[in-house]
């Protein structure tokens, strides 16, 4: 099943813009030396977004989301900057550090940066450090693809083979996630955002599936 192009309106919310694939195997580790290059705007919207997995957020850097974005990974469906900007800022108070281990673009056009992420996390409290490798797909807004400062709709995090269906109680899990972490954080920074609780949204789009049948179609990544 081939991946259907992405909307060319801005004007609609992040949801439309979910990216759809799955794998043939889990492996994302990244091979820095086969990175695609990058045109200076697209690399420091990436580099802001390395920084953001860091554990180093400014408001800046979350305004590289439009207002009506969503963050869909394993443990989180964010669908507003409101949610996004409380996730980016929780990050350092649940880690000691974030480092980035190196990345390689796989996918750069009009529509989306991909790239594979191996990242390390070293929890608070706990002497532990755990690496994971992930497929990062950034759908880009229309409206700023060829501005210097693009953003982004749909920011989608893959850690093993298959897409997520959201379906079941780990998604349900995943949206109360976001929607309570951000009830407790009450940085001037999390609050600058305050104004995009009331941004464009549309229902989840729910596959059932995380494989091919559920609209992800298979790549040898």
């Amino acid at each position: 099943m081939a991946n259907k192009s992405m909307p060319t309106d801005s004007s609609l919310p992040g949801e439309n813009f979910e990216p759809r694939q799955s794998s043939t195997s889990p492996d994302y580790k990244p091979d820095p030396s086969k990175s695609l290059p990058l045109s200076p705007a697209r690399q420091r919207l990436v580099d802001d977004i390395l920084d953001l997995y860091s554990c180093k957020p400014t408001i800046e850097k979350v305004k590289r989301y439009t207002s009506d974005c969503v963050y869909d990974d394993q443990f989180v469906y964010a669908n507003d900057r409101y949610k996004m900007a409380g996730q980016w800022f929780a990050l350092p108070k649940l880690f000691t550090a974030s480092k980035n281990e190196g990345y390689e673009v796989v996918r750069s056009d009009r529509e989306m940066i991909q790239f594979k992420n191996e990242q390390s996390w070293t929890f608070k409290g706990i002497p532990k450090t755990a690496t994971i490798n992930a497929l990062v797909s950034l759908s880009l807004d229309p409206a700023t693809v060829d501005d210097e400062f693009m953003q982004i709709k749909y920011h989608k995090d893959q850690a093993n083979e298959k897409d997520y269906s959201h379906t079941g109680l780990g998604f349900s899990f995943k949206k109360w996630q976001a929607d309570e972490v951000v009830k407790h954080m009450n940085g001037e920074e999390v609050k600058a955002f305050e104004g995009d609780k009331g941004a464009g949204k549309e229902h989840v789009r729910k596959h059932g599936s995380g494989e091919e049948e559920g609209g992800a179609p298979r790549k040898d990544w």
